[in-house]
C-alpha cells in the first residue's frame, strides 16, 4: 500500500476541519458585527442616508453567513492539503484578508471612519485577490469557492464608496447618547 491515507479518510479529513472552520469564521464575522453595533440598532447608522444600491438590511445577515461558511470550506480544503507547495502562505493570506474583513464592522459602525473604512476595504480587496490566487496553487476549487466572496467585497466597497458620497458630514461624526455605545455587562 503506497496510500498514506484513504480517499475516505481524507474525506473525513476535510469534514472534519470544515465543521471547525465554517462555524469558527462565520462565529468570528458575527462577533465583529455585534461588538461594533452593526444593524438596525445603530442611531448613526440608522440616520445616514441610504443610496440606491443599498439592499434590504436582512440581505447583509444572510449572505455574510453563507459567504462565511463557504470561506471555511475554503480554508479547510487549503488546509487539509498538506504537503501542498505554498500552503502556509494560503493560510497566512487567508488569516490576513479575515483580520482585514474583520477589522470593518467597528471602523465603518462603531467609529464611523466612512473614509477609512473604504481605504481598509481596498486593501480587504487586494488582500482577497492574493488569497485566492495563493488557493489556486494549492487547490483550485478553493479559490473558486472564494470569487462569490471577493465579489461581493467589490460591491461592499462600491456601497461603502457610495454612503461615503451621499454622506460627508457623518464621517467621523460622533453620536450623542448611549446607545451609541457598546456594553458588554
Amino acid at each position: 500500500m503506497s496510500e498514506l491515507a484513504s480517499p475516505e479518510q481524507l474525506r473525513a479529513s476535510l469534514l472534519r476541519w470544515w465543521l471547525f472552520l465554517g462555524p469558527l469564521v462565520l462565529l468570528l464575522g458575527f462577533v465583529s458585527g455585534a461588538v461594533s453595533g452593526s444593524g438596525a440598532g445603530n442611531p448613526w447608522f440608522m440616520g445616514l442616508t441610504k443610496p440606491s444600491l443599498y439592499p434590504p438590511p436582512a440581505t447583509f445577515g444572510i449572505v455574510w453567513s453563507l459567504l462565511y461558511l463557504v470561506m471555511g470550506l475554503a480554508l479547510a480544503m487549503v488546509v487539509t492539503a498538506r504537503g501542498a507547495p505554498g500552503r502556509a502562505l494560503a493560510v497566512g493570506l487567508f488569516v490576513l484578508q479575515l483580520l482585514l474583513n474583520l477589522a470593518w464592522s467597528p471602523l465603518f459602525f462603531a467609529m464611523h471612519q466612512i473614509s477609512f473604512a473604504l481605504y481598509l476595504l481596498v486593501a480587504l480587496d487586494l488582500a482577497v485577490v492574493l488569497c485566492l490566487a495563493a488557493f489556486w496553487k494549492v487547490r483550485p476549487l478553493a479559490a473558486l469557492l472564494l470569487v462569490p466572496y471577493l465579489a461581493w467585497c467589490l460591491f461592499a466597497t462600491t456601497l461603502n464608496w457610495q454612503f461615503l458620497a451621499a454622506n460627508p458630514d457623518a464621517d467621523g461624526a460622533e453620536v450623542s447618547g448611549a446607545a451609541a455605545t457598546v456594553d458588554f455587562n
